[in-house]
């Protein structure tokens, strides 16, 4: 198994036009003087982060994988990984310092700005992280799961993939609730794995209302591709 990599990043200056039009703030209001204040606070101060390990593939069951001698329970990951020797277990995360600070806001609507705000440094550490795995390893056609992104690979299957990791929460301040919820919440985790088929979850979601859907849900591919025997 590879060493534990941890990676952190300046903060990228914030383009506020277009945070302000996710957030419906009209351009020259009171509204947005304060957006420009809030995300100059937090450009500051933030330090996105991402740690990851390279591990290989053990062993394979029906519907569980075995890599560096943890077991992952899914069958879709399973499938996923037919052709694959090793992944990328990853985390990446806005960071603790801009997560405290909007912590600290008082102000109901500011609040929810700052969300918004975390959000932006969260995607330039999953940005920066994939691009140092393209650097260092080559990499060019990959795909990515998440635990709770589908029923079959559930939120619980986040204690193998930290374990796997091995001390998050000391390498870049992320934390697991009781409940598998990742602190700070503007935080990703996952397995990222070289692969010559594309695959996104929401094709397997049927989720009709959902913010975040990447591909449109395709109800016949888990009898098509996933379904044993």
């Amino acid at each position: 198994m590879d060493d534990q990599h941890v990676l952190t990043w300046p903060a990228e200056p914030l383009e506020v036009g277009p945070l302000a039009e996710r957030l419906h703030v009209i351009p020259g209001s009171g509204d947005y003087q304060d957006l420009v204040t809030l995300a100059r606070e937090a450009q500051a101060l933030a330090a996105p982060k991402a740690c990851y390990r390279l591990a290989y593939i053990d062993d394979r069951g029906d519907d569980h994988v075995v890599v560096d001698g943890v077991t992952f329970s899914s069958r879709i990951l399973r499938v996923n990984l037919e052709d694959s020797h090793r992944l990328f277990a990853e985390v990446a995360t806005c960071g603790v310092e801009v997560d405290a600070w909007a912590h600290g806001l008082q102000d109901i609507l500011w609040q929810f700005w700052a969300e918004a705000i975390k959000e932006s440094f969260l995607r330039q550490a999953r940005n920066a992280l994939r691009k140092e795995q393209e650097r260092v390893y080559g990499l060019r056609r990959t795909s990515t799961m998440a635990p709770g992104s589908l029923a079959d690979w559930p939120i619980q299957q986040q204690r193998p993939l930290f374990q796997l990791l091995g001390d998050v929460e000391g390498a870049i301040g992320v934390r697991l609730s009781s409940s598998m919820l990742m602190s700070p919440n503007k935080s990703v985790s996952g397995v990222r794995f070289e692969t010559e088929t594309d695959f996104v979850s929401c094709s397997l979601c049927p989720r009709e209302v959902c913010p975040g859907r990447r591909q449109a849900y395709d109800r016949e591919l888990y009898a098509r591709r996933y379904r044993e025997g």
